[in-house]
């Protein structure tokens, strides 16, 4: 490392995959270790050699977060602290606590404020709309008007949380990330478990559009601490989990690039004086023809590893930014690139259109593809054992609950 890139030191929070596949990029970068907070000793970064992980099963809670991040800063005192959560509870933490924060942290993240307009789906579908992003036909429920309401629009129905945060507070034995309805008694059932469990606040329901996963597409993005969009990655999903808690996480993304998309997004990413990493969940519409926002993580998401994969390295952004104050010239990233979280084989079996299969065998030809987890220099043979476990389990989960 040179002795500007000493100058700062990584504090990230969670324990999934996004964690490790940020930590990679930080590795890959400037060499270095990260510290890293989880709740549990789990996932892919135990026993990491390019992370320092510590469980801590109340990092989640607000004085022991602050505290946690405090304390780091003060061991820390002649460098500047980059605080990056990888998961919603720690970004609305870091947000939360921007003022509380030792003078040495660096907490790149938009308001606390600006953040709960965007991540209530309601309100950021107003958003949308108000700066021309199109989104799928919405209706959203509150639970007092009951389960007998009147839907704009026939099923299949998708059913979400407005507030995510708030929903994984009550757990439930039918619960998932997002529902796909087939009838109007399937969406009463799901609302009556839903706010049966406690939730409170509203829920999104939205007209189905058709398309299986290879109508998805992933948008990450990085906002200068000027607010100025910098980098735009967009990904075309071709598969995605099928579990009932990782519906909707990606697991087969190739990248791609449409200008006119994403000057959409970066219209309105810039009008709202957005700063820091974003990421948008969208669907192509075969009816016609446009593309539909789902919604916005106010963090990188979780498959943020296929932009550095494609070239764009995520913390060398964020370091170029925040910590060396530099200023970027707008970039779109147009390398072609295979980024996935499956086996192989995996991939090609639920991969649904050959025509995607044969652009995944070209690039894994061409060694133009990777898997964030599977990082040559972290060989441990006890994380090699808990990787090989990880991806292994993906056959039976696909053959479980994939339906075409």
């Amino acid at each position: 490392m040179t002795e500007k890139n000493n100058e700062f030191v990584p504090l990230l929070f969670a324990g999934d995959y996004n964690v490790y596949s940020v930590a990679r990029a930080f590795h890959e970068a400037y060499g270095i270790t990260v510290t890293d907070y989880g709740k549990f000793y789990s996932g892919p970064c135990v026993a990491s050699k390019i992370i320092d992980y510590r469980v801590n099963e109340h990092c989640d809670e607000q004085d022991t977060f602050l505290k946690l991040v405090n304390d780091f800063a003060d061991e820390h005192q002649n460098k500047k602290v980059l605080l990056i959560g990888c998961g919603d509870s720690y970004v609305e933490l870091a947000a939360a606590n921007k003022g509380n924060f030792r003078s040495n942290v660096i907490a790149p993240y938009i308001d606390v404020d600006l953040m709960h307009e965007l991540i209530n789906k309601e309100k950021f579908y107003a958003l949308c709309d108000k700066y021309g992003v199109d989104h799928p036909a919405t209706f959203v429920h509150r639970k007092e008007m009951g389960v007998d309401v009147e839907l704009p629009f026939d099923a299949p129905y998708i059913v979400k949380p407005a507030n995510g945060i708030e929903y994984w507070r009550h757990p439930f034995e039918t619960q998932k990330k997002v529902y796909t309805l087939d009838t109007y008694e399937e969406f009463q059932q799901a609302l009556n478990d839903i706010y049966g469990a406690g939730y409170n606040d509203a829920l999104i329901v939205q007209e189905y559009i058709p398309g299986d996963d290879t109508y998805m597409r992933v948008l990450t993005n990085y906002s200068d601490r000027n607010g100025k969009v910098k980098m735009m990655c967009l990904g075309h999903v071709l598969l995605e989990e099928h579990t009932p808690h990782g519906i909707g996480n990606h697991a087969v993304i190739i990248t791609e690039e449409n200008k006119e998309l994403e000057d959409q997004f970066r219209r309105l990413l810039e009008a709202i004086g957005y700063v820091g990493f974003s990421n948008f969940d969208i669907k192509y519409d075969e009816r016609d023809g446009k593309y539909k926002a789902f919604e916005i993580n106010t963090r990188q998401g979780r498959s943020n590893y296929y932009v550095t994969g494609a070239g764009a390295n995520i913390a060398r952004i964020l370091v170029e930014d925040r910590v060396e104050g530099r200023d970027m010239d707008f970039f779109s990233v147009s390398n072609e690139n295979l980024w996935l979280v499956v086996p192989k084989q995996v991939a090609f079996d639920y991969v649904s259109e050959q025509e995607y299969k044969d652009r995944m065998k070209k690039l894994f030809d061409e060694g133009k593809f990777v898997n964030p987890l599977d990082y040559a220099i972290d060989n441990k043979f006890m994380r090699k054992l808990r990787l090989r476990k990880n991806q292994n389990r993906h056959y039976k989960n696909f053959a479980t609950y994939y339906h075409k």
